[in-house]
């Protein structure tokens, strides 16, 4: 069967007749501009959709309101957690009651909630995060020191996850249904419905205890310089156990995220096309099918970079990691109420950063966003 071709009704007399709802001449005022001589404009061409400044404005927009959610709620939530800072301190050495008011005012807790949450609102505004009850320190400034080892660990683990679950994903597609498919689904389904900090316990005590053969906790053995050559050996030592645990639990989406994109592409006309040229099914594989599939894999990437970060609270806690992750477990027990606020505000900060990042760059990549 023939596709209709979509043209538009030429001058009257003139081919193609005239059109009685188009006016004299059979000019429709509705029809889009001919793109040339001879070259109608297809109907079913999807419209331009609006400037990427709008589609910026927008997004910044949402996320704007999603951080003034996370602000209100990192201050009411952690309000509701049981138990009273000053009297957790006072049970850790003798204080008189006058003492305990004299530290509940000397924290602010003795003002109206609302005006707790002005003092707060202030605080971020202007990079003043409080001090911790704990600490006694600038948050701001712990978050700084912390943010680091975080940073290493979840960065190592994104580019290792990334990397691993996009190639199995590719080849488990390709060979679908196949022993290697059947065993490399399975396996990331079972590591992705596993705790995670189940996982790090179990590899601490078999790598760790057992076996010996890798470090229980912390990031880098006390005396050693972290920048000379046997620090650097040390702390990749260390990283090993926490990274295995985040790839373990986190691989599992990309493989399967990108399975399910290959699988539906593979169904396309185009790879027909290009065995028909001669390519080998690898160059199919690698220079089209794959090309394509990455494209819905994009958000699902960024999205987890954000998650890896906010999810590194348990395998931080695990394993003694001194990150920002560890910091929060620690807050946890307090309540540090500074401390939580600026964590959760930061972790959160990063997840809609990410998610912003996401939406930015699959504009560009899919058409077909830029088109809606």
């Amino acid at each position: 069967m023939t596709t209709p071709t979509h043209s538009y009704p030429g001058p009257a007399g003139g081919p193609g007749g005239g059109d009685p709802a188009g006016g004299p001449g059979g000019a429709d005022p509705g029809a889009p501009d001919l793109l040339g001589p001879g070259q109608p404009r297809d109907m079913d061409e999807p419209p331009k959709g609006g400037s990427f400044l709008g589609y910026l404005l927008r997004k910044l927009g949402g996320a704007l309101t999603s951080m003034i959610l996370v602000v209100v709620l990192g201050f009411f939530a952690f309000r509701m957690l049981p138990g009273d800072p000053v009297l957790k301190i006072a049970k850790e050495r003798p204080m008189s009651p006058a003492q305990i008011a004299e530290l509940r005012s000397q924290y602010g807790l003795d003002k109206p909630v609302i005006v707790q949450f002005w003092d707060y609102l202030v605080g971020i505004f202007t990079g003043d995060l409080g001090e911790s009850y704990v600490y006694r320190k600038p948050v701001s400034a712990l978050i700084v020191d912390y943010l680091g080892p975080t940073l290493l660990l979840t960065a190592t683990a994104a580019v290792i996850a990334i990397g691993l679950g996009l190639w199995l994903g590719q080849l488990s597609a390709w060979r679908r249904n196949s022993l290697f498919d059947k065993v490399a689904s399975s396996t990331s389904l079972v590591f992705w419905s596993v705790p995670t900090f189940w996982l790090g316990l179990i590899l601490l005590m078999i790598f760790g205890g057992t076996l010996q053969w890798l470090p229980t906790g912390g990031m880098i053995t006390p005396g050693l310089d972290p920048w000379s050559f046997a620090g650097i050996i040390d702390v990749i030592k260390h990283l090993i156990l926490p990274v295995i645990t985040m790839v373990a639990v986190v691989y599992a989406q990309f493989l399967m995220v990108m399975r399910a994109s290959l699988i539906e592409e593979m169904s396309e006309d185009y790879l027909t096309t290009a065995r028909a040229k001669g390519l080998t099914e690898d160059e199919v594989r690698k220079k089209h099918a794959v090309p394509n599939a990455l494209l819905p894999t994009v958000t699902v990437v960024f999205m987890h970079i954000g998650g890896l970060i906010a999810g590194a609270v348990t395998v931080e806690a695990v394993f003694s990691w001194p990150g920002l992750g560890k910091l929060t477990f620690e807050a946890i027990s307090g309540p540090d109420l500074p401390l939580l606020q600026g964590t959760f505000v930061v972790f959160s900060a990063i997840i809609i950063v990410m998610n912003l990042a996401a939406d930015i760059v699959y504009r560009f990549l899919d058409p077909r966003v830029r088109r809606a």
